[in-house]
């Protein structure tokens, strides 16, 4: 691929938790390593690097874990002051000196796991016994019960996460005030439609899609990271103070790759870290393990199908042009003609035959990636994940001649 014939760069980046950070943070790693650069920081109107280095991304896409690092990347923070921040909270010694990474407050367990106060203290119903004999058998079966007894929104809040954004990372927590373009992606709890975070100029909607201008950074990126059961949707204030409820954004849509695209990059590096278990030998079959990691499989394997889906789809989109483009030719039918037909496709399809994506997963026989805890902020978990993204990310860009 000649990369360096691309206008403009785009990075997307999934959820996962805190073990799919590690996975984008190895990512990062290896397209430095590749000689990318990473547009971030507050708007210099002076700046022109975008305008002449073709090896810098200049737009993220993220969904819940991924928007908090693509939020940290827009801030202009490096991969090493990411690191850095993650083994501060965990106790550990930073990797990287202060020369190769700008400061960045540490990350621990409390910033992410705020609990969510009112709704946990309804977790057990007040005289157990009552409850479940009066509206359970009486009223409507074990259903009802679990309905009228557990009526709580999420463990944990996101609000720990929005504040440790809004009050130590971002300068400016304003899209509109990054020298990056930053897109979050989230799904409105009351509607069926996925919702686009960032800096548009008016707030509008579709049938499956909507575009929000009036959340900051922090607020957006609590809102896509508010994975139900474990965190509670978040609530944002419209500008008629309406307050509308969001949560995790990789529900309605896993990997929004098209966003990059939607927005002017011709190549996309999609990295993507839900990747099920395949069968081996040193662990064996997965019904040995408990209905944990059962249930962890099973989810897996429903977001893999619709991320398999939209690559393939993106596949055929492009061997369906190429085929149109080369029969005309070989029928010798004008090029007026063909032309037209081709424009007719780019419309109806939305495609662009000049967006190149280079999808970046883990390989399914890696049992490590899979087996880790999706919450741990241990040093040496994080550490093997962090190998893990950087691994798979060579060996896409090798795919690619990158």
């Amino acid at each position: 691929m000649r990369f360096k014939d691309k206008k403009k760069i785009g990075l997307v980046l999934s959820g996962g938790g805190i073990k799919a950070a590690a996975f984008h943070i190895g990512v990062c790693l290896a397209l430095k390593e590749k000689g990318f650069k990473f547009a971030g920081g507050p708007r210099d109107p002076s700046s022109r690097t975008k305008d002449h280095d073709p090896l810098t991304i200049q737009l993220y896409v993220g969904s819940s874990a991924g928007a908090f690092v693509s939020s940290i990347l827009a801030a202009g923070y490096s991969i090493e002051a990411l690191i850095n921040a993650f083994q501060l909270g965990s106790g550990e010694t930073p990797r990287f000196n202060s020369r190769d990474a700008s400061t960045l407050k540490a990350i621990s367990y409390r910033h992410i796991f705020a609990v969510n106060g009112g709704s946990f203290m309804r977790f057990m119903p007040q005289s157990f016994l009552q409850n479940f004999l009066q509206k359970s058998l009486v009223t409507g079966g074990l259903e009802a019960f679990i309905k009228n007894g557990f009526k709580i929104n999420g463990l944990f809040s996101t609000r720990g996460l929005e504040r440790y954004l809004r009050k130590y990372v971002l300068v400016e927590n304003d899209f509109s005030r990054l020298n990056a373009e930053l897109y979050i992606i989230a799904t409105q709890l009351n509607h069926s439609r996925k919702v686009i975070f960032s800096n548009f100029k008016e707030n509008f909607k579709t049938n499956s899609t909507k575009y929000v201008n009036y959340a900051t950074i922090s607020q957006a990126v609590a809102c896509s990271a508010a994975l139900p059961p474990i965190f509670s949707p978040y609530g944002v204030e419209r500008p008629d103070k309406k307050m509308l409820y969001f949560y995790d954004g990789e529900i309605r849509e896993t990997l929004s790759a098209h966003v990059a695209a939607d927005h002017g990059c011709d190549l996309v590096f999609s990295s993507y870290s839900m990747q099920p278990y395949h069968y081996t030998e040193e662990m064996g079959s997965l019904h040995e393990y408990g209905i944990p990691v059962i249930i962890n499989q099973a989810l897996y394997q429903v977001l893999e199908q619709k991320h398999t889906k939209h690559v393939e789809w993106q596949h055929n989109m492009k061997q369906t042009y190429k085929m149109i483009d080369s029969y005309f030719k070989q029928n010798n039918i004008s090029d007026e003609h063909r032309e037209k037909l081709l424009e007719l496709y780019r419309t109806r399809f939305n495609y662009r035959p000049d967006v190149e994506y280079v999808h970046i997963t883990p390989r399914p026989q890696n049992y490590e990636m899979f087996f880790v805890d999706h919450f741990s902020l241990r040093p040496k978990i994080l550490e093997r994940i962090v190998r893990v993204g950087f691994k798979s990310a060579i060996s896409a860009l090798r795919r690619h001649d990158i």
